[in-house]
This record gives structure tokens, C-alpha cells and sequence, in this order.
């Protein structure tokens, strides 16, 4: 506490200057990160920087025990902050000594250090906690999913939550050791490189390995028996995929389009550039779930998205978030588009690849799907609402808008924008604002209309502003144009985000 000062006004100020900061002057972090669409999400007053941890999960009983360590630098004056975590916590440590903490709504974690951290000084937090994941409700659903054989971690905008603390916001991205010990004969799945593998009294232990920031959100655990195949690249990038051994008629159908990662990846290096992590594959287990996640390195399937045959539109999909959602992430999920609106524009490059279809014959298609009093033009892809963030419209709309732009900048510039902003915010995040900065930057065109139009009007662009930015410029008058040979395998995956939550 500040001792009060009576002194002339000259030297009053002086001796107040000279005061070292009480604890008076720590104040504690926000419970939340500041993100309108979800103000609960995320936390205030620190960076994590890495995550190492340490579990053992039971398949039987859906049991987690882990031990998380988190590097971080507070970012004010703290005295107090929260970590995002669901499940029982039995002892927090801030910097080797003993915190308190208390449990506060369904996922704040709040910690109290034995004495206040100056803005700038690097923490080490270390949380013991255990539960089962598959009972914890946050905001009314769970991200933990039960199999047969196990237990999965995977979903959006949240997830981790479920089975370690973090501070659970894209604007906080991190590197990550995962640490997995699962009873012999089962595996456990995450991002990155496999580091080692090792097996003890019944137990065997994965070590996984992020070496790229990553969203908290991005992370996935999988825990179960699968099938697991391996190779490299012609650059030698570890793949990996798996498949729970229960997959049924879907199995094939799975492997059909998943063993092509690669393939895919290498097409989209020529699209995008260089791939920007240091593994490659994906994996299927056997859920209930309709979805698909671009988990970094390795994308979550569940078996219904190869339902009806193999489908390696999806896979485009998934892996063009690497770029576009993983290494560029959102700033705040009102950006959402900048990571779906590109995810469904490469489909329909793959498309033009494949001669399924031109992405222009498929805008055209699109625009011609949906009259003006359509819902889906109600949707703003630039900032459609929590309520519609994987709405179609999202998707095919943010498609369309990309369309509009190729045809406005011309192929050149339309593609080194394609490759320069992954590299231009490699790893960072990026609001829809700082894409259309961009985009005129690089094209030296005034943009700005064209993307209101597209993105953010509550309204179908009428027929003549969609001639002049090149969409229904197929159609025959009266006439719509025919669907092309790759729509139903790309509508197929019009629910890839569908969470059911």
C-alpha cells in the first residue's frame, strides 16, 4: 500500500516517481481473451509461448491424468489469471511455488501466485489435474468424443478445455510437446512428429511434437487401435495417417481418399507455396460425428465424411487450412472467412485441376443456386455472427468472392496473393481487413466495394454487379447454368464443419 505523501507539488511528484510498484498495482487478468463472438473464450494479462504435456489416459473408464507445464511472459502487471480447463485440478505451481486457484463457471481456471508478476517476466505454470473428459459440459456440449476403443479430442472454436488447461484463443498461439501413456495395444495420436515410442509395466508412451506455433484449438488427441500408415515426401516431410481398425464399409473408402495427403499437399505447394509444418497426414476414427477439423499436421475425418466413396475433395479442403486457418489464423472468429472462404475456393481449383468443373463455372453454378431472397445472402461471410460462422454461405459465398477478385486482378496477381499472405503472416493471425489491405497492395487496385459486395452486403449482389466482377457470366439469359462434374463430391462436404453443437 502507497504511504500518502504531503509535499510541495514539484517534490511530491518526484518522490511518487521514485515509489517502486506495490502490490496495489497488480491487477488481474481478463477472463477473457476479448473476442466479441465469445467473450468467455481465452484469458487476458500473458503469452503462452510452449505447452508440455505429460498425460495417461484409460480407455476403459475415459480416465485423463495429466500434468501440464506452461511457458509463458505476462503482458501486465498481474495478479491474478485464468487458464481454460474443465476438468479437476489438484495442485497449481507458478514458478516452483504453490498458487492457490478455484474453479470459477464451466471452465475458468483462476490462479493466485504466492506474489504479484511484473509485466514482462517469464512463468512457468504447472497444473496436476484428472477426469473424464466425455462428462465435462461446457457451454451444454463436450469436444471430448468416446469410441469404442477409446476417447478423441476435436473440435471447434474450443476443444482443449476438455483435456489440458491453455489459454484457449487462435490470438494465443503456441508450440507443443504432447505426452501420451496408454495401455499396450492401444496408440495415441497427435500433432506433429512422433518423437519416440516406448512401453513399461503395460503401458506405452507417445511422444508428439508441434514445432510451429499452433492454435489451442488445433490441437487433437486420439486415443484407440488403429491402423497406421508411414512415408515421406519427395522433401522428406514425415506422413502419417490413421484409421480405427472398426471402420467398416467406410474403411476403403477412407483409405482411398486420405493416403492421397500427400499428392494433395504437393498440388497445393504450388498454389499457396511451401507447406509450413514439419508433418503431413490425417486420421479417422470410429465416431459418431459428421464433421471434418483441420487439426495442424493432421486432420480429424469422421468416417461419415466417406459414406458415400471416397471423397478427396475434403482432403483438399483440410489440408488447404494449413495455410489458411493454421499457419494465417483468425484474429478474432469473426474472420472466419479467411479461413473457410479459401478452404472452399481450393475445391474448386482442385476441381479446375481435375477437369471436374473451372472455379468459374462453379461460381456461376453457386450464384445461380440461390435467388436474392435466399437466406443465404442474408449470411456476411466477412463477419457472419457466432450464430452463422460455418454457415454455408461462408463457404460458397466466400468462394464467390474469391472469384469476383481473380477476375477483377487478373491470374498474376490473384496468384501471388495466393502465395504471398500465408508467407506474408506465416504463423501470425489476420483480421478480413488486413486480407483486403493486402489483396490491393499486392494488385494495386482499389478492392474495397468489391469485397463490401461479396462479403459484407446482407443482399445478392443484383445481376449486373455480378457480370461486371465475372460470376453468372455463363449463363445463357433464362437459362441456369449446368452443375459441373465436381459439385456433388464438393457439396458432399457442405457440412465439413457442421460440429452439432
Amino acid at each position: 500500500m502507497h504511504r500518502r505523501l504531503i509535499a510541495p507539488g514539484a517534490l511530491a511528484a518526484s518522490l511518487l516517481l521514485a515509489i517502486p510498484a506495490s502490490a496495489a498495482d497488480f491487477t488481474p487478468g481478463a477472463p477473457g481473451i476479448g473476442d466479441p463472438y465469445y467473450p468467455a473464450s481465452g484469458n487476458g494479462g500473458y503469452d503462452v509461448s510452449h505447452y508440455d504435456l505429460r498425460l495417461k489416459y484409460q480407455p476403459k473408464t475415459d480416465l485423463l491424468e495429466g500434468t501440464a507445464t506452461i511457458n509463458a511472459t505476462t503482458t501486465q502487471d498481474l495478479s491474478r489469471f485464468n487458464l481454460d480447463l474443465g476438468l479437476k485440478v489438484s495442485e497449481v505451481r507458478v514458478n516452483g511455488k504453490k498458487a492457490a486457484f478455484k474453479k470459477s463457471g464451466d471452465q475458468e481456471l483462476e490462479i493466485t501466485p504466492a506474489a504479484g508478476l511484473p509485466k514482462g517476466t517469464p512463468i512457468t505454470v504447472v497444473v496436476r489435474y484428472a477426469g473424464k473428459p466425455s462428462e465435462v459440459k461446457i457451454n451444454g456440449y463436450t469436444a471430448w468424443a468416446r469410441t469404442p476403443d477409446g476417447g478423441v479430442a476435436a473440435q471447434e472454436p474450443e476443444s482443449a478445455a476438455w483435456w489440458y488447461p491453455s489459454n484457449d484463443h487462435p490470438l494465443d498461439k503456441a508450440t507443443y510437446d504432447v505426452s501420451v501413456s496408454v495401455p499396450d495395444g492401444s496408440q495415441a495420436i497427435s500433432n506433429g512428429v512422433l518423437q519416440s515410442q516406448s512401453s513399461k509395466l503395460g503401458w506405452t508412451r507417445f511422444n508428439w511434437r508441434s514445432n510451429k506455433p499452433q492454435a489451442s484449438y488445433l490441437t487433437t488427441l486420439a486415443v484407440g487401435k488403429f491402423d497406421i500408415t508411414t512415408d515421406k515426401t519427395a522433401d522428406g516431410l514425415p506422413v502419417l495417417n490413421a484409421y480405427s481398425k472398426d471402420l467398416g464399409d467406410n474403411a476403403g473408402a477412407a483409405r482411398a481418399s486420405i493416403e492421397r495427403s500427400a499428392e494433395v499437399a504437393e498440388w497445393l505447394e504450388t498454389v499457396f507455396g511451401k507447406y509450413p509444418f514439419n508433418a503431413l497426414g490425417g486420421y479417422v476414427p470410429n465416431v459418431t460425428s459428421g464433421f471434418a477439423l483441420e487439426t495442424q499436421t493432421r486432420p480429424f475425418y469422421s468416417p461419415k465424411q466417406f459414406a458415400n466413396g471416397s471423397n478427396v475433395s475434403v482432403v483438399v479442403h483440410e489440408l488447404a487450412h494449413q495455410w489458411y486457418g493454421d499457419s494465417v489464423s483468425v484474429d478474432g472468429w469473426k474472420d472466419i472467412w479467411i479461413n473457410e472462404g479459401f478452404a472452399r475456393y481450393s475445391q474448386w481449383l482442385w476441381s479446375e485441376k481435375e477437369g471436374e468443373g473451372t472455379a468459374q463455372e462453379l461460381a456461376d453454378y453457386v450464384y445461380a443456386q440461390h435467388p436474392a431472397d435466399d437466406p443465404f445472402w442474408k449470411v456476411k461471410p466477412g463477419d457472419p455472427g457466432p450464430d452463422n460462422q460455418f454457415d454455408l454461405a461462408v463457404y460458397d459465398r466466400g468462394g464467390l468472392a474469391l472469384q469476383a477478385l481473380r477476375n477483377e486482378i487478373g491470374e498474376k496477381s490473384f496468384s501471388a496473393i495466393l502465395k504471398g499472405w500465408p508467407k506474408e503472416h506465416a504463423y501470425g493471425n489476420a483480421k478480413v481487413s488486413d486480407f483486403v489491405k493486402y489483396a490491393e497492395k499486392v494488385s494495386g487496385k482499389p478492392l474495397a466495394a468489391l469485397f463490401d459486395a461479396w462479403l459484407f452486403q446482407p443482399s445478392r449482389p443484383d445481376a449486373p454487379a455480378a457480370k461486371d466482377a465475372g460470376i453468372a457470366r455463363s449463363s445463357s439469359a433464362g437459362s441456369a447454368p449446368a452443375a459441373p462434374k465436381s459439385w456433388k463430391s464438393i457439396a458432399a462436404t457442405n457440412g465439413v464443419h457442421d460440429h452439432g453443437h
